[in-house]
């Protein structure tokens, strides 16, 4: 029995030396000096700016898009890019993303302008961690520096998208998931806050509307009135289908980083069944409604964790390759 308690020992100690060596090559202003005269993350800030600015739903597509890449696969890698070929669906044809997805022509701009004065420098895994940034900065978000010297990954399995938590979770299965990728239920808790920007698709959480269990239609944790709104916006048709275009706002402030998310979850007003699971323990529904009252606190805690979650499973030093099209691996 002492034998496997060092076994387990050494080996936790291991992993933790390898994150903290993966963690300590990654370098704020990582590009500086790399790319002669191009200010790589100028270049990545208008891009998302021009684009925010013709269409609000962008930054929240960008921080989605950050998100997707971290939680499938190996992590941060970019792998979310690339498209998928007549042999392989990559993740971003996986369920959690398909039609859902938004922004990846702001990085392949980003990327085309970059490549223009710095070829096969700037990995696309760190354009879309800048890009993120911005997202959020953009919707009155806090700013944070941005570790970076991530390297591309080459592989994209749609399989692999699994370890996306899903709408429907209930809290030990999106806890469980956050946890997976190294995030405590606190660091889950004000990461799941980003839903208080952009929009769903209807069929998202059509259940909790129409079809919760066997012995009741409507979710029970649902504001009434909140579902009354949400079915004249995602009607069903006469053969009981919604239609898979229709979306919803994700509260009544989109393009706004505040934190309203958390005081409609304690109202019932939260979209996704995983939203207002946050109401079903002690613990979490004490930190929503901290961040209900005080948004600096969340803002300060949501920062922290984006940048513990944007380190996961990177790669570096001769790991993967830069891309020169963020679309497809190099040949």
């Amino acid at each position: 029995m002492e034998d496997k308690r060092m076994l387990r020992f050494i080996a936790f100690a291991m992993i933790l030396r390898l994150s903290s060596e993966i963690q300590a090559q990654l370098e704020v202003s990582f590009y500086k000096n790399k790319c002669g005269d191009a200010d790589v993350e100028k270049i990545i800030k208008e891009e998302v700016s021009n684009a925010f600015f013709n269409d609000t739903g962008i930054a929240p597509g960008l921080l989605r898009l950050h998100f997707h890449d971290c939680f499938a696969g190996v992590g941060c890698e970019g792998s979310i890019l690339i498209d998928s070929t007549p042999t392989n669906v990559a993740e971003k044809d996986g369920p959690p993303n398909g039609i859902t997805i938004r922004g990846t022509e702001v990085i392949d701009r980003a990327k085309a302008r970059i490549e223009a004065s710095c070829r096969g420098v700037v990995s696309c895994a760190d354009i879309l961690a800048y890009a993120a940034r911005d997202a959020v900065v953009l919707t009155r978000g806090f700013s944070w520096d941005v570790p970076a010297g991530r390297r591309d990954g080459r592989v994209s399995l749609a399989s692999q998208t699994v370890d996306i938590p899903a709408p429907f979770f209930n809290l030990d299965q999106i806890t469980q998931a956050f946890a997976k990728k190294g995030l405590t239920r606190q660091e889950m808790v004000a990461l799941v806050g980003a839903h208080t920007i952009g929009r769903s698709h209807c069929f998202s959480f059509s259940d909790r509307l129409y079809n919760f269990n066997s012995s009741t239609g409507q979710d029970p944790t649902l504001n009434p009135f909140y579902a009354a709104q949400l079915k004249l916006q995602c009607p069903r048709d006469a053969r009981g289908n919604i239609d898979p275009n229709l979306v919803v706002q994700m509260n009544t402030s989109p393009a706004l980083m505040d934190p309203s998310y958390y005081a409609d979850v304690l109202t019932g007003r939260g979209l996704f069944t995983s939203d207002q699971a946050l109401t079903s323990s002690s613990a979490t529904i004490a930190q929503t409604r901290i961040y209900a009252l005080n948004g600096f606190r969340w803002q300060q805690d949501f920062v922290q964790a984006m940048i513990k979650m944007s380190q996961f499973g990177v790669l570096t030093g001769n790991q993967g390759e830069i891309r020169l099209n963020c679309r497809v691996i190099n040949s």
